[in-house]
Order: structure tokens, then sequence, then C-alpha cells
């Protein structure tokens, strides 16, 4: 029996967020689970703890990447939490793990998985408040951006 696997959509950005972009990444996240995929993130504060809440508030999965080795550092609405003590590196992982990525806000970091994940070919959707790069897909809302990301891996 082959089962089917779940589509995994990557939410990056910002660890000091805004208000608008926590609530876009709560949305984000919420939405994420209703359409049944599941959320990548690095599983600790900011945009990543907004999303895996609304993500985890709809019942869906979140899997945090944590830059460290303890999974006790993850923040509260992390389902599966993989200490994967790389620090900056696991940036990497989550651009490889994620089948599409949604960005909010965030500085260098979401830079790099922004680079990465565009390096790889996969879609890259950013929200308002965000990096606008080339090959970068934007969005004006929370749900046109999931919408927009899998939209996209329809077409791979």
């Amino acid at each position: 029996m082959r089962v089917q696997r779940k589509t995994i959509i990557g939410v990056i950005g910002a660890s000091r967020a805004t208000e608008q972009g926590l609530e876009m990444a709560r949305v984000v996240g919420a939405e994420i689970a209703r359409r049944g995929a599941v959320l990548v993130c690095g599983g600790l504060g900011g945009v990543m703890e907004a999303a895996s809440r609304g993500c985890a508030e709809r019942g869906g999965e979140v899997l945090g990447l944590l830059p460290g080795s303890q999974a006790g550092t993850a923040n509260p609405f992390v389902t599966i939490a993989v200490p994967t003590n790389m620090g900056h590196a696991r940036n990497v992982i989550i651009a490889h793990t994620a089948d599409a990525l949604i960005a909010i806000e965030g500085e260098y970091g979401t830079l790099s998985e922004m680079a990465i994940s565009l390096k790889l070919g996969k879609p890259v959707v950013v929200l308002p408040g965000g990096h606008q790069v080339a090959g970068v897909l934007p969005a004006e809302d929370p749900c046109t951006a999931v919408d927009l990301a899998l939209e996209r891996l329809e077409k791979v």
C-alpha cells in the first residue's frame, strides 16, 4: 500500500515581527491546516510561532526544525520538534523540506531560505512587508498566498 505524502508548506519570516505580520502568519497557518497541508518552520517565535499557532488551532501538523539541540525550545504549537543543532544552517533543511515557501517580513535568515528555495526551483510567495526579489510570487493577503503556493505545486 502506498501512502499519499502530504504537501509541506514552509512559513518563514521575522522572529520579531510587526502585529500585522503576526496576524498574517496566524491566518496563513490556519489556512495551511484547513487545506490539509503540513506547516514546516524554524519552530521558534515571531512569525514561526504565530503561523504554528494558527495551524495547530485548526488541528494541523506543525514540523519545527530547531536551530539548537533541545526539542523543548520549540514554541508551544509545534507538534513535531526536530532539534538540528545546526544554527542558521537549518535554513537549508527548511528550504529542502518545504514543497513551497510563504515569506512574511523577515531579515537575512528569511532571505537565505528564499534564495535556496528559488535555486531549487520551488515556489516562494511573499506577503506585503517581505523581501521582493526576482522570482518570488507576491500575494496581497494570507489566503491568496496559500492559494498561490498550492496552485504552483499543482503545475509541477
